[in-house]
């Protein structure tokens, strides 16, 4: 269409309604790609509202009763609410934040903004519980349109899914240069209509919004009058955008040099520690991605001629800036691939056969511990190295990634079986990791049981196939002194 700068293969149409020309204005609806910034959906309210001629509204709601929602999930979000109300107040843009005070008091909120609206845009994620409640939302009496903001590769440039990295990679060596200069716009507000719009009396009588800028205090005194889960703390770090976007100019200008040969070691800060707020949409992968880029000087004529799947090389930049990026791009999007082209990502039938079976021959072995799901949640193991990794996952909400994955092994090992130990893996992460209820976590999950995997020998016990971690070697490879100060047993503060 004419006047429309995101390209066709980001945009759905969800229903068959055309937009009300007598409505009072546009309706971005933000529930993944939560920024004001590299945000294809919100430059595409932008473009109807400049179309129609009508002010634009965003919308941003926080429900109560998603699975594990807690203290340390909505401090995150809603700190990211105290941005966008600062940012869209400058921008004379009428932003409505809501926090569900309780189940179900939220119900009805979106048709009533919409009853008054041209259409409504809002974000496509294929992961978690959103599909649902965008999928509820199409019997909205106005058009209602979804845009993937979600990576490099729109979701629909692939027809399929690839059931190994390095397949992905060869796909996405020889598709992805074409997309790569469709990026969203930096500031897609610069030339947003100027004049705020007027919500309905009813509509804000109703459903009270979010205070635009709540003290600490405030905003604790909020959450904990929430019908959320207390016993998971925020964490640390700040949630938002603009601790998002510090933390990408931090890691590109001090860690990213280093990141090929230190980020592996959970003793070496060369991580880039994004991860939370890719998940939130606090920063996105284009964001991301071109901060890499300048820090390189890169033109996109430096991309290798072929396409052969390999990890090094095909950018045209650094080795830590390519490292890092088959993380972003390779790793981070396979994972999205999977769960916006299938219903399974989180069920134990969708591992490959390989894995299926060698696990189910190996069902029966005697396991050499076995604990319980709520000592592992406390960290309550024999292995030292273990419980800090899962200290790491309580305290700060992140394990680091090398770590991530010795977690998860061990996690197979002590359970009784396979299954078990894919809901463990699942319900800690979840409830305790920022990053979690992701694409990328699922990924990670399942890794640990063979997706994206091949059969490793020598046949083992427990393991059968499936490639195996032993905190032994961790502890040979790694000097973990100072990681075990801060989160082992003997750790004072935790």
């Amino acid at each position: 269409m004419k006047g429309f700068s995101v390209p066709a293969v980001r945009r759905s149409v969800l229903n068959d309604r055309d937009p009300d020309p007598a409505g009072s204005f546009v309706v971005y609806w933000m529930t993944s790609s939560r920024r004001p910034h590299w945000n294809f959906a919100l430059q595409h309210a932008r473009d109807w509202a400049r179309q129609l001629g009508k002010p634009l509204v965003v919308l941003e709601a926080l429900r109560s009763d998603y699975r594990w929602a807690s203290d340390r999930m909505h401090r995150f979000v809603v700190q990211g609410m105290v941005d966008h109300a600062k940012e869209f107040a400058r921008r004379g843009i009428t932003y409505y934040a809501y926090v569900e005070p309780e189940p179900g008091a939220g119900r009805g909120l979106l048709a009533a903004i919409a009853a008054d609206a041209c259409l409504v845009v809002g974000d496509e994620y294929p992961a978690f519980f959103l599909p649902r409640m965008v999928e509820s939302a199409r019997k909205i009496p106005i058009r209602l349109e979804t845009v993937d903001s979600n990576g490099l590769l729109p979701l629909r440039a692939a027809d399929r899914v690839f059931p190994t990295a390095y397949a992905f990679r060869r796909f996405l060596q020889r598709e992805l240069p074409r997309h790569l200069a469709q990026r969203p716009e930096r500031d897609p507000l610069a030339t947003a209509p100027p004049e705020a719009a007027n919500l309905a009396p009813n509509v804000l009588q109703r459903w009270p919004g979010l205070a635009s800028e709540p003290s600490p205090d405030g905003l604790d005194d909020l959450i904990a009058r929430l019908p959320i889960d207390h016993h998971v703390p925020p964490v640390s770090y700040e949630g938002g955008c603009a601790a998002g976007a510090a933390g990408l100019r931090a890691f590109v200008a001090g860690r990213l040099e280093h990141y090929a040969e230190k980020r592996n070691d959970p003793t070496e800060p060369a991580t880039s520690r994004l991860s939370p707020y890719l998940h939130f949409g606090h920063v996105g992968a284009h964001q991301v991605f071109e901060a890499v880029a300048r820090a390189e000087d890169w033109e996109p004529d430096r991309l290798a001629d072929s396409a052969g799947g390999k990890r090094r090389g095909w950018w045209g930049m650094s080795e830590s800036a390519e490292a890092f990026l088959d993380e972003l791009v390779t790793w981070r999007e396979l994972g999205f691939n999977r769960c916006a082209r299938t219903g399974d990502y989180d069920r134990f039938e969708s591992l490959p056969d390989w894995a299926r079976e060698t696990l189910s021959d190996h069902a029966d072995d005697e396991r050499p511990y076995l604990y319980s799901r709520e000592e592992l949640e406390a960290a309550e193991t024999h292995d030292q190295i273990w419980n800090a990794a899962q200290r790491e996952l309580r305290v700060e909400g992140r394990i680091h990634g090398y770590l991530r994955m010795l977690w998860g092994k061990k996690i197979l090992e002590w359970s009784k079986t396979p299954r078990e130990a894919l809901q463990v893996m699942i319900e800690l992460n979840n409830r305790w990791a920022v990053d979690g209820r992701d694409p990328n976590s699922y990924s990670g999950i399942f890794w640990v049981l063979g997706r994206y995997d091949r059969p490793w020998g020598p046949e083992r016990p427990v393991f059968g196939k499936i490639r195996y971690m032993t905190s032994e070697n961790t502890a040979r490879k790694y000097r973990l002194q100072t990681y075990l100060e801060r989160y082992g047993d003997d750790a004072k503060h935790l």
